[in-house]
């Protein structure tokens, strides 16, 4: 058992030693064996090997950002699948109960939110009245 500061602290010290030394001996070595070619086609911006066309506070459809919300809520909700498993052992029958039900009402969530359109990103098309 540690007594004093220096016996508690000293291997937090020397992680971040070893993480700084770690960073910097990285960064260094890619310094001198990296490449130095400049062009002015490798200093232009791009994104998937696309060229940037138009400007860069383009809209983005509300379904974007619903989808990243939806993303987020089931992403949390399977992190609770961890502890489950963890526990799954000592609560034995009743564990396996309870992750029913909650498997249950995510899907019953996720249907929801099939139903109401929210994943689907096919453009709206307008319907014209019949003659």
């Amino acid at each position: 058992m540690p007594t004093s500061y220096n016996e508690i602290y000293f291997p937090i010290v020397v992680q971040i030693i070893i993480a700084i030394a770690v960073a910097g001996g990285l960064i260094g070595i890619s310094t001198l064996l990296g490449k130095k070619g400049k062009s002015p086609l490798k200093d232009t911006p791009y994104e998937s090997g696309m060229a940037p066309v138009g400007s860069a506070r383009e809209r983005f459809s509300v379904k974007f950002y619903l989808v990243g919300m939806i993303f987020i809520l089931f992403d949390i909700e399977a992190v609770f699948l961890y502890p489950w498993a963890v526990v799954f052992r000592e609560l034995k029958l009743f564990a396996l109960g309870e992750m029913f039900i909650f498997v249950v009402l995510v899907l019953v969530g996720f249907f929801y939110v099939y139903k109401k359109g929210a994943l689907d990103w096919t453009p709206e098309r307008k319907e014209r009245p019949r003659v």
